[in-house]
């Protein structure tokens, strides 16, 4: 598709969502919000990316004594990257490699982090630059080793990770899914509630006293 295509495809779905958010039906505006949670998941597993098989290679054994002259070594030192709202990328696992050209270690610093996140981006990190994780601080910092016998790789932007754009227009759906999920529930309670009263409405409509008119142009009431 072409540049002006997308756009008026973008305009033609705004559109679309604004009448049914300004839509005079309470229960066409809940059901858009509901049906926005189905959207973004939708669109999130665009951004899904297989990951590759994994590589077999002999995991090098490190003594107390290595591991612990390694964390004092990567406390010490400056060098750091920083996993910011992008998450994991194929840019991030790039920017380690280049800081084993020079170092031993490096300093993932992980900010903004949930709580527990920084154990995933660890095993990531892990499996994506083959380092090694040699300490994990409790302000979500994490210290890897490039290994003994470490090899810069010929790609160091691994296949199956995300590209910087796409990466952060992955994190603004996650955004927006977390902000949407967070009224999933109270939404389908109003939902529940407007179709209870509407029931109730045309019960109510129904057993209401009927008029009509006899021979003699007479209105009557039938109960």
């Amino acid at each position: 598709m072409s540049r002006k295509a997308k756009m008026n495809e973008l305009r033609f779905y705004r559109l679309k969502a604004k009448k049914k958010m300004n839509s005079p039906n309470p229960e066409v505006r809940i059901r858009y919000k509901l049906e926005k949670e189905a959207c973004l998941i939708e669109k999130l597993r665009k951004y899904e990316v297989p990951k590759a098989p994994a590589e077999a290679y002999d995991p090098e054994i490190l003594t107390e004594e290595e591991i612990h002259y390694l964390k004092r070594t990567g406390e010490k030192k400056k060098n750091y990257v920083q996993v910011g709202r992008r998450g994991v990328f194929g840019g991030f696992v790039l920017n380690m490699h280049l800081h084993w050209k020079k170092h031993e270690t490096v300093k993932v610093i992980c900010k903004p982090c949930k709580p527990g996140k920084v154990y995933e981006h660890a095993d990531e990190l892990g499996r994506l630059s083959k380092g090694i994780v040699i300490d994990i601080k409790p302000n979500n910092t994490i210290i890897f080793y490039r290994g003994k016998n470490y090899v810069q790789p010929n790609i160091m932007s691994p296949a199956d990770t995300l590209s910087k754009n796409k990466a952060m227009e992955k994190y603004k759906y996650e955004q927006s899914l977390d902000h949407t999920s967070g009224f999933i529930e109270k939404l389908e309670k109003e939902l529940e509630e407007y179709l209870e009263h509407k029931a109730w409405y045309h019960k109510a409509k129904e057993s209401e006293p009927q008029d009509f008119a006899d021979d003699n142009g007479c209105i009557s009431t039938l109960s």
